[in-house]
C-alpha cells in the first residue's frame, strides 16, 4: 500500500470536500464508499474527517482494481 506521504498527502486529516478533490470522486460515490466501509469518515464535533492513511488505502485499492 501507497504511504499518504507517496500520494502527495500532507496532512493528517482531510474534510469531506477535500477528499472529494483528492479522490477525484463526487458526493454520491463518496457516500457510497462510506456505506461499504471503503471510506472510514470520522467525527470531531460537527465536522466529518478522513484520516489520510484511509484516503491512501482507497486510492491503493481503487489502483489495484483497475491497473
Amino acid at each position: 500500500m501507497a504511504t499518504p506521504y507517496e500520494l502527495g498527502l500532507t496532512k493528517a486529516a482531510y474534510s469531506v470536500n477535500e477528499t472529494l478533490s483528492i479522490c477525484s470522486i463526487g458526493r454520491t460515490s463518496f457516500y457510497e464508499a462510506v456505506k461499504s466501509g471503503a471510506i472510514r469518515p470520522a467525527k470531531l464535533g460537527k465536522k466529518t474527517l478522513v484520516l489520510a492513511d484511509n484516503i491512501a488505502e482507497y486510492l491503493t485499492k481503487l489502483r489495484e482494481a483497475h491497473p
